[in-house]
C-alpha cells in the first residue's frame, strides 16, 4: 500500500519530500493509518486533532489517544477544543457543516501559524464514492461529480487511490490501534446511510464499486477543467466589476449552448442556484427590472445586462464626518478628505471626486443612504430635483439605488456620491478653500 499511496502522491504533485505536513487526525483507523504512512515514507509531520464536544467521555479519550500517538512518533501535537452545538446553533449549521466549518478553520490557522506546508486528511477511495452519491441525491452540476479532489489549495489527500479494504489489511499486517468512533455505525446521518444501506446494494451489481468511481471522478474531473476553460473565456468576456456591483453582458451569451448551465456556472460565486437561474433565464426576454435573490446576492435584468450587488450593501446606517478628518469609512466604502487652498487647487472632475467651498458646508458632516423625498439642487442648475428621478434619469439599476449615499451638511445634500454635486456647494471664483473628497471602494 505504501508504493500505492506514494505513486499517487507524485503522479497528482501533492507534496515534496521535504514538505512539512499537518495531518488531520481523528483517531480512528483512517486517520492512525495516515500516520504510519506519513512516518514510513519519511515526512516531516505533526498531528492536529479536535475535540468538538460532542461525545463527552469518548471524545477526552480520543484526544488523549492521539496526544499518545504524537509522542509515539515523536512528533509536535495540536489540538482544540469547540462549543460544536453552540456555533451550530449561532450560524444556523449543521452540526457536521458546523464541525467542519471548524476544523478546517483552525487546520488553516495552525498551518500558517506553525509554518507547516499542507494539511494532510485520511480521505480514501470509499469516501469518493459517498460524496459523488450524496451529491447525486441531493442534486450537483459537474463539480459535483468530480468527488473528493486530491488537492485543493493547501489541503492533501494522499490516500485517495487505497480502499478500506487496502486499510484494514495495513493496519493488521502493521498491528495497528484506533479508536472506533460509535457514531460511524448509525445511520441517522446521511453519509452513513449511503455507507451502510446503499453501497451494498450498488457493489451486488458492480462489486469493483470504489475503483469504478474512483475512475469516473477523474474523467469528470478532466470534462470539467474543459468547461472551466470555455467558462472563463465566457467569463473574460461577459463580466465586469464597477462600484460594489458586477455586471453581466448578455450579448456574449446569446449563442451560448446550454444557456441554464452556462448561466448558472457564472452565477456561481454570487450563490444563485439553479432553480433561480431557470427562472432568470425564462425572464431574459421579458422587461427590465425583474429581480433574483441568492442567500448573498441579489440580482436584477437591466436591459441588456444582469446587474449584481451583494446583499448588505445597502445597510450602511449614517457616519457623522468632523472638520479636518483625512478618512472616513463606511460599509466598504472608503473616504479620502483633504483641504487645498483655492489658488492651488486644480479641479478634479471624475465623478468619484467632490470639490466643495469648505465654508459653505457646516461641520459635523453626515454620511448616510439617500431616503424618499431628498432633493438637491444638482450642479449647473438653481431648481430643486429629487434624488429618485435623478437616479431614474441616470438608469441606475433597482439593486444600485438602495446603495447610493448622499454628503449632507446642516439638513442639505451637499453630494449626491458618485452621481452628481450640489450647486450651492461648488467651487467657486468666490471659493478661498476647497474640501476635496474622494471615493475609494475598499
Amino acid at each position: 500500500m505504501l508504493q500505492k499511496v506514494l505513486g499517487f502522491i507524485q503522479s497528482h504533485n501533492l507534496c515534496q519530500p521535504d514538505s512539512k505536513i499537518l495531518a488531520a487526525v481523528s483517531g480512528g483507523i483512517d486517520s492512525v493509518v495516515l500516520c504510519e504512512v506519513l512516518h514510513k515514507l519519511k515526512y516531516t509531520f505533526a498531528l492536529a486533532h479536535c475535540n468538538f464536544g460532542l461525545r463527552a467521555e469518548d471524545a477526552e479519550a480520543d484526544q488523549l489517544f492521539v496526544k499518545k500517538l504524537a509522542k509515539k512518533y515523536e512528533v509536535p501535537f495540536f489540538t482544540e477544543n469547540f462549543n460544536t452545538r453552540a456555533f451550530a446553533e449561532q450560524e444556523k449549521l449543521s452540526i457536521q457543516m458546523a464541525a467542519r466549518t471548524l476544523r478546517y478553520t483552525w487546520f488553516e490557522q495552525v498551518r500558517q501559524q506553525e509554518g507547516y506546508d499542507y494539511i494532510a486528511t485520511a480521505h480514501h477511495s470509499n469516501d469518493t464514492t459517498e460524496t459523488i452519491l450524496l451529491h447525486l441525491t441531493k442534486g450537483t452540476g459537474i463539480a459535483g461529480l468530480h468527488g473528493i479532489p486530491a488537492k485543493n489549495g493547501h489541503i492533501i489527500r494522499p490516500m485517495l487511490s487505497v480502499t478500506k479494504d487496502d486499510i484494514f489489511d495495513f493496519v493488521t499486517s502493521n498491528k495497528l490501534i484506533w479508536r472506533e468512533d460509535v457514531s460511524n455505525e448509525t445511520t441517522k446521518y446521511q453519509r452513513n446511510k449511503i455507507r451502510h444501506e446503499v453501497i451494498p446494494i450498488l457493489k451486488e451489481i458492480n462489486p469493483n464499486l470504489e475503483e469504478t468511481m474512483q475512475h469516473t471522478a477523474e474523467r469528470v474531473s478532466h470534462a470539467e477543467s474543459i468547461v472551466a476553460a470555455y467558462i472563463e473565456n465566457l467569463r473574460e468576456q461577459s463580466i465586469k466589476e464597477a462600484e460594489n456591483a458586477f455586471y453581466i453582458s448578455l450579448r456574449p451569451l446569446q449563442n451560448a449552448t446550454g444557456l441554464p448551465v452556462v448561466l448558472h456556472e457564472l452565477l456561481r460565486p454570487f450563490n444563485f442556484s439553479y432553480s433561480v437561474v431557470l427562472e432568470l433565464v425564462d425572464a431574459l426576454d421579458g422587461i427590465s427590472g425583474k429581480q433574483f435573490e441568492s442567500p448573498s446576492h441579489i440580482l436584477v435584468k437591466d436591459r441588456e445586462q444582469l446587474v449584481i450587488t451583494p446583499k448588505n450593501l445597502g445597510n450602511f446606517g449614517s457616519i457623522s464626518i468632523a472638520e479636518g478628518q483625512t478618512e472616513a469609512e463606511m460599509g466598504n466604502m472608503h473616504f479620502t478628505l483633504r483641504y487645498v487652498d483655492a489658488d492651488k487647487y486644480k479641479l478634479n472632475t471624475k465623478h468619484n471626486v467632490a470639490a466643495l467651498d469648505a465654508e459653505q458646508l457646516r461641520f459635523p458632516l453626515k454620511l448616510r443612504a439617500w431616503q424618499e423625498g431628498d432633493w438637491f439642487v444638482p450642479l449647473g442648475m438653481n431648481g430643486k430635483k429629487k434624488i429618485s428621478d435623478l437616479l431614474i434619469d441616470k438608469k441606475v439599476p433597482a439593486n444600485l439605488k438602495s446603495q447610493t449615499l448622499v454628503l449632507v451638511s446642516d439638513q442639505s445634500i451637499a453630494w449626491v456620491v458618485g452621481q452628481r454635486l450640489d450647486n450651492r456647494f461648488k467651487v467657486s471664483d468666490k471659493t478661498q478653500q476647497v474640501l476635496e473628497i474622494t471615493l475609494d471602494r475598499c
